[in-house]
């Protein structure tokens, strides 16, 4: 009983214990059958590796013939004597002709005598393979055994009687041709294409790529349709672009791209997958997260993958362009490159969130600078994509970052496109926006002592329960708040400032420094108040040295102005160089040069003159008034328009210029339209007569504009301009009536037409000698006589 009893008061073990101690069990029994199978497979091999070493022993070696001594002759001769001296009947002839049988079978003279064992019994298979081989004995030349074929019985009234014949002999000669033939049909099969007709190829390639075409359809299908149980079929789609068949290789391959990059950025999540630590490894999760966890893991590979092959796509391309191979091997390289780069291009521009999206800068950023123009401009136009819809700052920081490098490495020797992209980062746009919700107070809740102190029981309960729903709705707003895109905004600021500030100091003689002074014009507001004086000195520097074209003198005055426009209000500078610089040169403008230069002298118009209009005097606004009224007879309709408006702003601005509109002179002097100077040209005493040229155009808004600024620009009355033309600004006047398309618009009605008038002969002379030539001339003809023009000047033979 005590044994039985101690027994009972044993605890029974828990079911987690149970449970824990199972999976131990499990865990040991599985790692001791994986033992096992590894110790009996490296047994297997250690054997086959024996017997194929044996095998390989025996083969290389090389058999010594017999040695043979010849006898002497009268061993030989005693030899003889003593065989006739044997009697002859000691052996039957049964006996004599069953040993001569014996004796021609092989295996009579080969068997091992000394064994008892049958002739025909099965040999075991023996523990040392070398010593069974060398007991082997030597092969002896021997009449192969006839085969016998089994043919299909005959029954007959005694039974079935089997039948057999013997399989025909083919020589060896013709076994061999035979096996040859087999090995080259085995090898001209996969070129079993010249052997077809052109239409026979091409049915059978359509043929070929519908099956792939329906393969890429359905495992694509089966991904969409519910990706965390058929996410490892991304392997199977992404293996078809290994496709090895030379007549549908780089179709198949293009459609894997695409189809990849479309499920990709389906299936992707809103949100970057981070690597589990060893930790989260370590515990256990619910079935469902441990499937999403498995589904997040495979997708970030094949994703990572898939880049890789993208990748590798590229550097093959350009690795072939390098060695200057075969043509047709380099046009399909060059396809298979530009669709991946597309796809590159495009998971750029789709999944800024999602992991590896540096490195897919990294691959973008050089391709920018490529030499072949559709893959250059396939980039940027990405790139500017990329730029223009982030909201938040981290993807535009880490394209300027790489950028940067860029230009720095290759010593700023790049495309101005990769440098005109940055006009289209957003900061100037969010540094400006201020919005109610950012401007406002933050709201403070009311702490416990202050509600118990001011409000009733009542009144604190529904306190409560509004506290609680303004912090549900603060969360679930989840916006990026305005300190940190400040801070993402400063810092991609002052990388794109470094660049340009670096081209300006040691490359101003580059093709990058329009796209410079673009931008500094665009982010001028933005620049540190420290930097203005430098910056004005060497933009005016610039201007002088006469380096630079004049659209590029346009970009530099246009910048100087921004810069002062914005926080250089507070500075005490007089651009008056700036001024005189833009009135020398508006009449670089004429119809026959570049067009596109219009739009910065408009906008420089607008800086300078309207921004301005406390800075600016009354006679230099009346010098451009007359300058750009001069300069609108001799440029194209356009642009002619867009001058138009420019000079009815200025009036709207400086109402005191519609004295140019009189003939009577104000004080003293002479207008010098040759001074470089607005202000000392006397501009008071002309007057823009320019305009009843202009009245006379055959452009119709042309006419409308002149016969508006005659009227002294009315905002109302019969002489004001329409709402449509009215409301818009000079620039996009100019843009509205664009003549790049080398037609009038709008169109230009033609002449009236005429009826044809007849051309009569007659009394329509009024010279009677010139009638009389004319009529004898036409007599001559009638008769077909020559006329001999040169014979008065011949002499004549006697």
């Amino acid at each position: 009983m005590g044994p039985a009893s101690k027994k009972n008061r044993k605890k029974k073990p828990s079911f987690r214990k149970l449970l824990k101690t199972s999976n131990l069990k499990l865990e040991n029994k599985l790692k001791n059958r994986q033992f096992k199978q590894q110790s009996s497979a490296k047994k297997q091999r250690k054997e086959q590796r024996k017997l194929r070493q044996a095998i390989t022993d025996v083969s290389h070696q090389t058999l010594k013939p017999l040695e043979r001594y010849g006898k002497r002759p009268e061993e030989e001769d005693e030899e003889e004597e003593f065989l006739e001296t044997l009697p002859t009947d000691m052996m039957d002839e049964d006996d004599l002709e069953q040993i001569k049988a014996m004796a021609k079978k092989a295996s009579f003279l080969t068997r091992d005598i000394s064994s008892c064992a049958p002739v025909h019994a099965k040999k075991r298979k023996s523990e040392q393979p070398v010593e069974k081989y060398e007991k082997m004995p030597r092969k002896m030349t021997q009449e192969k055994e006839k085969e016998l074929i089994h043919l299909l019985p005959i029954k007959d009234k005694s039974g079935l009687i089997p039948q057999s014949m013997e399989k025909p002999v083919v020589p060896e000669a013709e076994e061999e041709e035979e096996s040859k033939d087999q090995e080259l049909q085995i090898e001209e099969e996969p070129e079993s294409g010249p052997s077809l007709t052109p239409q026979e190829q091409l049915e059978l390639r359509a043929e070929r790529l519908t099956e792939k075409k329906l393969r890429i359809a359905s495992l694509s299908s089966a991904i969409l349709a519910d990706p965390h149980v058929n996410i490892k079929k991304l392997k199977e789609l992404r293996a078809m672009l290994m496709e090895t068949d030379p007549c549908i290789a780089v179709t198949v391959r293009k459609l894997v791209m695409v189809s990849l990059m479309e499920v990709f950025k389906d299936i992707v999540p809103a949100y970057r997958i981070r690597p589990l630590t060893e930790e989260e490894k370590a515990t256990k999760v619910k079935k469902e997260t441990q499937q999403l966890r498995e589904f997040e893991e495979g997708l970030v590979c094949q994703y990572k993958f898939y880049l890789e092959d993208l990748e590798q796509t590229v550097k093959d391309w350009k690795q072939k362009k390098q060695k200057r191979k075969q043509a047709v091997s380099l046009q399909c390289y060059k396809g298979l490159a530009e669709v991946a780069i597309r796809c590159i291009c495009d998971l750029l521009v789709a999944l800024p969130h999602f992991n590896f999206h540096n490195n897919i800068i990294v691959m973008v950023v050089p391709l920018m600078n490529d030499s072949v123009r559709t893959v250059s401009e396939m980039c940027c136009e990405a790139v500017r994509k990329l730029l223009k819809q982030d909201k938040i700052g981290q993807a535009s920081l880490a394209m300027v970052k790489v950028i940067s490098g860029m230009v720095k490495s290759r010593n700023y020797s790049v495309k101005p496109e990769v440098l005109k992209c940055l006009l289209c980062l957003r900061i100037k746009e969010v540094d400006m926006k201020k919005d109610t919700e950012d401007t406002a107070p933050k709201k403070k809740f009311m702490s416990f002592r202050e509600r118990k102190a001011n409000l009733s029981r009542m009144q604190r309960k529904w306190k409560k329960a509004e506290e609680k729903l303004q912090k549900e709705l603060l969360e679930a707003e989840a916006t990026e708040s305005k300190e940190k895109k400040i801070k993402l905004h400063t810092e991609t600021l002052n990388i794109v400032f470094l660049i340009y500030f670096r081209i300006l100091k040691k490359a101003q003689k580059s093709i990058l420094l329009p796209s410079v002074l673009e931008g500094l014009a665009k982010f001028a507001h933005l620049i540190n108040l420290e930097f203005f004086d430098d910056l004005l000195a060497v933009l005016y520097g610039l201007i002088v040295s006469g380096d630079l074209t004049y659209r590029e003198s346009l970009h530099c005055i246009l910048t100087s102005f921004h810069i002062l426009s914005g926080q250089g209000d507070v500075l005490n500078i007089d651009p008056l160089k700036f001024y005189s610089h833009l009135y020398r040169t508006l009449l670089t403008l004429h119809a026959g040069g570049a067009n596109d230069d219009t739009t910065i002298v408009l906008q420089c118009l607008d800086v300078m003159l309207t921004k301005r209009r406390k800075q600016v005097t009354l006679q230099r606004a009346q010098a451009f008034m007359k300058r750009l009224s001069t300069l609108g007879l001799h440029v194209l309709p356009d642009s002619c328009v867009g001058i138009l408006a420019a000079n009815r702003t200025l009036m709207h601005t400086f109402p005191k210029c519609d004295i140019l509109l009189d003939n009577e002179m104000q004080g003293s002097g002479v207008y010098l339209p040759e001074l470089d100077v607005p202000e000392y040209c006397n501009p008071q005493n002309t007057a823009v007569w320019e305009l009843h040229l202009l009245k006379r155009h055959f452009h119709p808004v042309v006419r409308k504009f002149a016969a508006h600024l005659m009227k002294g620009a009315p905002s109302e009355g019969s002489g004001a301009l329409s709402m449509e033309l009215s409301r818009r600004t000079p620039e996009q006047l100019f843009e509205d009536y664009s003549v790049k398309d080398m037609t009038f618009n709008p169109p230009v009605a033609g002449p009236p037409s005429k009826k044809k008038e007849h051309f009569t002969f007659g009394r329509a002379f009024l010279d009677a000698d010139l009638k009389t030539q004319i009529d004898a001339a036409l007599q001559a003809e009638s008769e077909q006589t020559s006329l001999d023009f040169t014979s008065p000047h011949t002499p004549q033979e006697k």
